[in-house]
Order: C-alpha cells, then sequence, then structure tokens
C-alpha cells in the first residue's frame, strides 16, 4: 500500500553511513535496487544517488516492516527508518563505502511503487539494453550510477570553470539564442517568426560574432557556458545541442590564450586527480599531418608515424603509383612493431577500413620468417626490401603502403594508425597526452562546388607574414589560397580535439577581403554581416578567442567514447528525441500563424 510522506526527513543519504554511525537512529529514502527474502530475515539495497545502504528486516524485531518488506519490489521508492549496526566480519561488502554496515529496519515507508522496468540497470557494459530503448526511457538510464556521476562530474568542471575564469578577471556575458541565419559551414536551425511574417531567426551555432562585438564594446575579457546548435550530421563525439565554454579577450597572443587554456585544463583534470603536464607541446597543422596523418594526433601511441615513400618510387612503372605521383600525389607508408604476425584476415579488414577513408588500396609488406609483400610481382624483389628499409622496418615489422592525393592518404594511414592501436592495444591507459596544433590552413577546396571555404570560421585572421599572398590571391592568383595559414589553434588531448580558436580579423578591409574570397559579392557581405562591418569601423581591438567544448572535456576526464554517456537529455544518431518524441508536427494553426505551409516531397 503506498502512504505518505507526511512530516518525515530523511537524515542521510545511501552512501553516507559508515562505522561511526553505528547506534545511531537515521531515516533513508530511495530506490529498491534488490530483495532478498530468507524466510524471518529479508534483506533490501536501499540506492540513491548517492550510493547503496543495505537494509535488514527481522520478522520477529519488527512485524510490521517484515509484511511490508515483502511487498517491495524492484524500483519501489520507499522510506526506511531504523538503526545502524555494525555487519558481521563475514558479510561485509568492500565494493559498498557503506559496506561495513547496514540499517536494522524498524518501520518501512511504500512511497511509490513502480512498473517492471524494461530493461536492468545494474546490467554490466557488455550487456546493457540497446541505446535506443535506453534513450526512449531516458529517466530510468540516468538511474545508472555511472551516469549520474559523469553529470556530476559535468557539475563540478563548470563550477571549476566559474571559479577560474573568475579569478582570471573574466566577465560572463549571455548573448542570444535568436539570432541571424548565416549560411556558413554546418547548416543553421531556422526559427520562423510570427509576428514578422516570412522571415527567420537562427540558433546559434556559436556566439562567434556577439563575442567580437563584446570586445568592440570595450569589455576585455568576456566568457560564457553557451549552448550552441549545428543541424549537422551525427556522430559519437557530436549531438545538434551542446554547450561549450565560450572565451574572447582583447589585445590577445596566442601565447596568452595557450596559457590561460593549460591553466584551466589543469585544474579541471585535477577533479579526477589526473596531473595535466604544462605547457603543451605545440606542433604546426603542417607538421601533424606530415608526421601522423590527422589534425588531432592520440599521441599516446608510440610510433606508427607516416613516411614518405614517394621519392624511392619516382621511376616506377607500376601504373596505379606512377599516375599518382604524376598527378602530384604521394605514396607513403607507416611501419607496425611486430605486425608480421598479422594475418591475411587481418589485412583485409585494414584495406576495407583504409577504403572507408578514400583509399583506392592498402598495400603491405611482412618482415617475417619469410619475406613476403602485396607488392611483389608488381614492383619486384629489390625495390619492395628498398621500401621496406627506407621507413626503417626490422624483422618482424610490417609496412602498411597507401598511394593516392595527399589529403587520402593522410585520411586514411591516420585513421589505420588508430585503429591497430586500438585492435594491439597498444594505446596505455590513464596516461593524457595535450599537444596545441597550431598554423591551420586559411582555407579548404571543396571539390564538390569548386570553391573555397573557411577551415576554422570567416573571422579568423590569417597569419601577419601571409597577408600580402592573400591579398594577391582575392585579387585573382586564386592558386594561392591554398598556401595561406590561419591564426587558428585547437587544443587535443589523447586524440580528441577539446577546444578550439584563433586570433579574430580586427581589420574591416580585411574582414571584406575573406567574405569576398568566399564568394560574397558586397551586396552579399552587406546583407549577411552589415552590421559586424560597421561594428568593425568604430575602432576595434585586435582579439582572439577559443572554445571548449564541455561534452568532449568530459568525454576524455570520463572516459568514453560515446558523448551521450556526458549529457543528459541526448537525441538519437538521427537527431531525435525517443523520450519525448521530438521532432514531431505541429497543428494546423500554429503553422497558419507563422504563415508556413508543410509541401509534401
Amino acid at each position: 500500500m503506498i502512504e505518505n510522506l507526511n512530516n518525515r526527513e530523511r537524515t542521510h543519504s545511501c552512501g553516507a553511513l559508515r562505522k561511526e554511525n553505528v547506534g545511531e537512529r537515521v531515516t533513508l529514502m530511495g530506490w529498491c535496487a534488490r530483495r532478498r527474502d530468507f524466510g524471518p530475515l529479508t534483506f533490501i539495497d536501499l540506492r540513491d544517488r548517492a550510493g547503496i545502504t543495505q537494509i535488514v528486516v527481522n520478522q520477529e524485531k519488527a512485524p510490521q516492516a517484515a509484511a511490508k518488506a515483502k511487498e517491495v519490489r524492484g524500483e519501489y521508492v520507499i522510506a526506511v527508518i531504523g538503526e545502524v549496526v555494525l555487519r558481521d566480519e563475514t558479510a561485509r561488502n568492500p565494493k559498498l563505502a557503506t559496506g561495513d554496515v547496514e540499517i536494522q529496519a524498524a518501520e518501512i515507508v511504500i512511497l511509490n511503487d513502480a512498473k517492471t522496468l524494461p530493461f536492468q540497470l545494474d546490467a554490466s557494459d557488455e550487456s546493457l539494453a540497446a541505446e535506443d530503448l535506453r534513450l526512449k526511457y531516458r529517466y530510468l538510464d540516468l538511474r545508472r550510477p555511472q551516469l549520474q556521476a559523469n553529470l556530476r562530474l559535468r557539475h563540478r568542471m563548470i563550477l571549476e570553470i566559474n571559479r577560474y575564469m573568475d579569478e582570471q578577471g573574466f566577465t560572463q556575458i549571455e548573448t542570444p539564442n535568436l539570432i541571424k541565419s548565416t549560411p556558413e559551414g554546418a547548416r543553421d536551425y531556422i526559427v520562423p517568426s510570427r509576428v514578422q511574417p516570412g522571415k527567420f531567426f537562427a540558433l546559434p551555432q556559436s556566439p562567434q560574432i556577439f563575442k567580437q562585438i563584446c570586445m568592440i564594446a570595450g569589455l576585455d575579457k568576456y566568457y560564457q557556458i553557451a549552448r550552441c546548435f549545428r543541424d549537422e550530421d551525427l556522430r559519437a563525439d557530436r549531438q545538434p545541442e551542446f554547450s561549450q565554454l565560450d572565451v574572447e579577450m582583447s589585445f590577445a597572443t596566442p601565447d596568452q590564450i595557450y596559457q590561460l587554456v593549460e591553466g584551466l585544463f589543469a585544474r579541471l583534470f585535477r577533479l579526477q586527480d589526473i596531473e595535466l603536464q604544462i605547457p603543451f607541446p605545440r606542433f604546426t597543422f603542417a607538421e601533424v599531418m606530415r608526421r601522423f596523418g590527422s589534425d588531432k594526433p592520440d599521441m599516446r601511441i608510440d610510433g606508427m608515424e607516416l613516411q614518405d615513400l614517394s621519392t624511392t618510387l619516382a621511376e616506377t612503372i607500376f601504373a596505379p603509383y606512377a599516375s599518382v605521383l604524376s598527378a602530384g600525389g604521394e605514396i607513403k607508408g607507416i611501419v607496425v612493431s611486430g605486425g608480421a604476425s598479422m594475418s591475411r584476415k587481418t589485412l583485409d579488414e585494414l584495406q576495407e577500413f583504409a577504403k572507408r577513408y578514400g583509399a583506392a588500396a592498402l598495400a603491405w609488406i611482412k618482415l617475417g620468417d619469410e619475406f613476403s609483400s602485396s607488392l611483389l610481382k608488381v614492383l619486384g624483389h629489390d625495390v619492395v626490401v628498398d621500401l621496406a628499409g627506407t621507413v626503417g622496418a626490422q624483422k618482424g615489422d610490417a609496412v602498411l603502403i597507401v598511394a593516392g592525393k595527399s589529403d587520402v592518404v593522410a585520411a586514411s594511414l591516420g585513421a589505420l594508425r588508430n585503429e591497430i592501436a586500438r585492435r594491439e592495444k597498444l594505446v596505455p591507459e590513464n596516461v593524457y597526452a595535450p599537444l596545441w596544433v597550431t598554423d591551420f590552413p586559411m582555407f579548404e577546396f571543396h571539390g564538390d562546388d569548386g570553391r573555397y571555404y573557411s577551415m576554422h570560421h570567416p573571422f579568423t585572421s590569417p597569419l601577419d607574414d601571409d597577408l600580402p599572398v592573400f591579398e594577391r590571391a582575392v585579387n585573382g592568383e586564386t592558386e594561392l589560397f591554398g598556401q595561406i595559414r590561419a591564426k587558428a589553434y585547437d587544443a587535443v588531448i589523447n586524440g580528441v580535439e577539446v577546444a578550439g580558436g584563433s586570433i579574430r580579423i580586427h581589420r574591416r578591409d580585411v574582414q571584406s577581403l575573406v567574405f569576398k574570397a568566399l564568394g560574397m559579392t558586397e551586396e552579399m557581405a552587406r546583407a549577411r554581416f552589415g552590421f559586424f562591418l560597421e561594428a568593425l569601423a568604430y575602432g576595434t581591438p585586435p582579439h582572439g578567442g577559443i572554445a571548449s567544448g564541455i561534452e568532449r572535456t568530459l568525454m576524455v576526464l570520463v572516459p568514453t567514447e560515446n558523448i551521450r554517456d556526458v549529457m543528459a537529455f541526448p537525441k538519437t544518431a538521427s537527431a531525435q528525441d525517443l523520450m519525448i518524441d521530438a521532432p514531431g508536427e505541429v497543428d494546423a494553426k500554429q503553422l497558419e500563424e507563422l504563415h508556413l505551409k508543410i509541401v509534401k516531397a
């Protein structure tokens, strides 16, 4: 029978009681995680967010409580009043913080019952229910201790951010969530205006323009924990809405921003008793792409750096390689220590993996007891031996080789480096390897529409040395766009980009050049960014900043590879909220008020 709480108040959480509390009369409240009947004795594991306490109900000492205990089922909400007693020596549970004690129940109050759960909350990671089912019943999934611990860590992390930023003299400023659509980069979420028919707001992908306007306004040091929205295809580390620490500083140099962020991350990682080594080492974008094939390399992986084989194969008559080199492509390889033992099945799997990143094929050399290679027939024994020598392979190693456009070679070998390290368990646990990646390209070319886009965003400043080249590129020498570097930087920890930023453009003339480089006419630039160009004309200080993803940082701290593990109410990979069944339809009256009509495809 369900009863009322009345004036009962809990005295302790279910994770608080220790030996020192023996003899105290306490009131605990929570959920029944487990009930076990042993005739006259009933045991209940009572759970709340702080932990579990064992309850024992003795039928002889408390017959009414014992009768109630036998009614209790899994996830019933109950209150227990009783005395803290010491467990027998043989019955103590070292896995629980409360494992030395138990509550001898005098009274049990059933506050609510519960239906049979659609999945078990105490399942191991390997036997968890399907994620879609857990997201549908997210309120149940969130009862799992690991998810609750993740959200408490998130809370502590944001508290620490606020303390740190205040100590550094920053002012927290909220920027709007209903803004103007600026279709560059990811797609905007669009919000129709009821009072301005035919016009639309957009939800912010970031507060970028507003934080720069804060610098123009003389606010000097701005930050906020900003909610951001991007209508893009989702991956394990992406969500359509997410939170980021957003920072901007006037008169900032990259070094000042590096020091600020390093100090913050050192503080955040101490929340998990991790001493992060600062300062972070710095690598240019060109170097990490050349060595690791990725702009977010996992520096915990020892070796397997990309090595150029183009010179060794410069005179090859093997048509696939010759055509790659004549078209300006590359041939590179990585050495897998001990890889000669890889089976043909494993090599075939790795080839299919590399093809996902655009590789046409994956060639291999194995220096086992017998020298073997997929290239022997087409290149000959001596050339293959030269290739193995060029990359420094030793007996017992394997060499994996990809040929193609430079971006394809980098992407496929960089991904293979990570995949092999994962398969062979070459990534050490409890090691944290941060770095800065600097001097990103200003622009990247998209072949699908034959135009250049900003690699970061259109408000990033070119390197001072590259500004003359940039002006020439905008004025017709378009082949120079690929040579222009930006004052952009990313912080990477264990292969995860945890922060990214840049020194911004503070001159109106340079900002206008960037818009022109991106294919905007003066009319288009005025229509989209006229207010910002106008603001730049009123004494804009040099400024720069950075944004750090709250969820991505938590993914490294927890650690987890799934962003949904560090968010209370995430979306699925198809951007759905299964719990509330969103997005959903709206009725005709709402559409009429917004002057919208649904057109079926």
